[in-house]
């Protein structure tokens, strides 16, 4: 299953950055799920994390308290402007692939969010796939919130 989320943002180049910390995809996520990191990986941005290997396991704790599931982080890319390809997995997913891709002009940025995913019971998809595309949408609401800007 394969969806796809935009926003046109009032944000700068210089704080796209911004949009790449686990802090940051927190507070998107928030408050309707929470994803933990330890320590060393939630203080550094998400562009300073490694390509092409497993990082780490975190729980998806729903309302920040309940676990959910375990996501598995994998990156293929990742760039500092431009955005990032993940192609992680978890208990729930066989494959998660989510491309986060920013466009940058001198005042504003578009941010689109394109999720693929393969749930391990194929049932389940079509319960799954109504979910992620409320949190997603709820993401960009939040982005829109915070910096300012509309849906695309």
């Amino acid at each position: 299953m394969k969806f796809e989320v935009s926003s046109n943002l009032k944000i700068s180049p210089e704080d796209v950055s911004e949009l790449l910390t686990m802090r940051g995809v927190n507070r998107e996520l928030s408050p309707i799920i929470r994803m933990t990191a330890p320590a060393d990986w939630s203080s550094k941005p998400i562009f300073e994390w490694p390509t092409g290997k497993e990082l780490f396991s975190s729980w998806i704790l729903l309302f920040g308290l309940f676990p959910i599931d375990r996501h598995k982080f994998f990156f293929r890319e990742i760039d500092r402007l431009r955005g990032f390809n993940e192609a992680s997995s978890s208990f729930t997913n066989k494959v998660w692939q989510h491309h986060r891709e920013i466009v940058s002009n001198e005042r504003s940025c578009r941010v689109t969010d394109t999720v693929e995913f393969q749930s391990r019971l194929p049932v389940l998809a079509y319960v799954l796939a109504p979910v992620y595309r409320f949190i997603f949408k709820h993401r960009h609401q939040v982005l829109r919130s915070y910096y300012g800007g509309k849906a695309s």
